[in-house]
């Protein structure tokens, strides 16, 4: 599956994975509020960590479905699985430094 196409292998969660992102868009703005009044240092942090877990997990759901359907489907066609495989390791490497 090409970056072309329009069905992509996450479209199955294209609902869940958007209400987690919207619910992390109103976390940044909590934490906006929270700076704006003067809260405490450590429940701001404790806000900064929550939104970094949930982002993680909205990318750990893509890269699961990446990995289930489009490397997978390569690798069972024999379609550029090589290429798949070291896209796929880029993108671990990219998105576990942190």
């Amino acid at each position: 599956m090409s970056a072309e196409h329009a069905q992509h292998s996450y479209a199955h969660q294209k609902d869940e994975l958007l209400s987690r992102l919207r619910r992390v868009e109103g976390q940044v703005r909590g934490i906006q509020r929270m700076i704006e009044e003067g809260r405490y240092c450590v429940d701001i942090l404790v806000q900064i960590a929550a939104i970094k877990s949930a982002v993680h997990q909205v990318g750990l759901s893509i890269l699961e479905s990446h990995t289930r359907g489009c490397v997978a489907d390569a690798l069972a066609h024999q379609d550029h699985g090589d290429e798949k495989i070291e896209e796929l390791m880029s993108v671990i490497r990219q998105f576990t430094r942190g």
